[in-house]
């Protein structure tokens, strides 16, 4: 029979490299469901209290539209049956259906700093969250097969953070393993700095917002800026900031940002993952993060990410068949 695949999507960027990889499965039967939780955090969801996080309806929504519009296999929340293999783009939240399956975990992009929640976390594992202290626990549930990461770099990171390294699979990952197709593209300006802003005060982090803006204008020093703003920003309070504290600046809240990285000149980045595209294309990269971490943790650029992770998912069902088990009960 035919393995059943289930693909648990998230941001777009997730949602994208799930189907990346499922194209890389043609073999198998798929199913894509939208990021989701159970018990309370799925209460939360109803009331609306979690729109800042892909498990949000306004997530699972995009998430959703995409599944359907690309004609995809959709079982939200993973209901429609026993799978053979997961692939999910995160494990701060691991659902009790999946709990006891053969489970991929794909590295998304970019991971948050170590700050004071994340330390909290580690302190008190059984009593706090993972999702509390975002993406810098990535990794750290241990509920899964093999985690597939984006450089050796990372591997070394989440090796340190205490993930087992048996279980990483250095393979890169589909949305950043070849910035260099971004150089084609219809966006109309060139030679700008560019400013890709991130969605901190949405997710309850610090942020002088002022002082970001002002800080990007010194660095324009009259050339034109663009301002790039993250998929879960409040549209309106932060154009209105930056047309307050940098007047003339251009502000998209669509659109490509890895389009607009490619035509421009300087990038300034907080805490995001383009600045990863960035650095791939040669730009001069401004980051809250030290740059020469970044080099150190830049994805490869090799091109077949998505076909190595499909590598990674065959060896476990080949592993986990019910032929090689039977081999292997033979050979005891």
């Amino acid at each position: 029979m035919t393995a059943r695949l289930l693909f648990v999507c998230g941001s777009m960027n997730q949602t994208t490299q799930m189907h990346q990889i499922a194209s890389e499965l043609p073999e198998y039967d798929h199913c894509f469901s939208p990021y989701y939780a159970d018990g309370t955090l799925e209460v939360l969801r109803k009331l609306h209290l979690i729109e800042f996080t892909v498990a949000g309806n306004r997530s699972a929504r995009r998430a959703q539209d995409y599944i359907e519009q690309h004609g995809l296999k959709l079982d939200r929340g993973g209901r429609a049956g026993s799978y053979d293999l997961v692939f999910t783009c995160s494990d701060l939240i691991v659902p009790r259906n999946l709990r006891s399956k053969t489970v991929i975990l794909v590295q998304e992009g970019m991971t948050d700093p170590e700050n004071f929640l994340y330390r909290l976390v580690r302190r008190f594992p059984r009593v706090l969250p993972r999702w509390l202290a975002s993406t810098s626990t990535t990794g750290l549930s241990d509920c899964y097969d093999r985690f597939c990461v984006a450089s050796e770099g990372y591997r070394d990171l989440f090796v340190r953070k205490g993930v087992r390294r048996e279980k990483i699979v250095v393979t890169g990952i589909p949305n950043f393993d070849n910035c260099k197709r971004f150089m084609k593209n219809d966006f109309p300006y060139r030679h700008f700095v560019l400013v890709c802003t991130s969605d901190a005060r949405e997710t309850f982090k610090r942020d002088n917002r002022k002082r970001f803006v002002e800080k990007a204008v010194r660095i324009a020093h009259g050339r034109p800026l663009l301002f790039k703003l993250h998929p879960n920003e409040n549209v309106a309070r932060a154009t209105r900031e930056i047309a307050a504290w940098a007047p003339g600046a251009m502000v998209f809240h669509e659109g490509s940002a890895e389009d607009m990285i490619a035509n421009c000149d300087v990038l300034i980045t907080q805490y995001s993952s383009t600045a990863f595209v960035g650095l791939a294309l040669g730009k001069e990269v401004h980051s809250a993060f030290d740059l020469q971490e970044l080099w150190r943790l830049l994805p490869v650029q090799h091109v077949v990410a998505a076909r190595n992770i499909a590598h990674v998912a065959r060896q476990l069902l080949e592993e986990r068949s019910p032929l090689a088990a039977r081999k292997q009960w033979r050979a005891v």
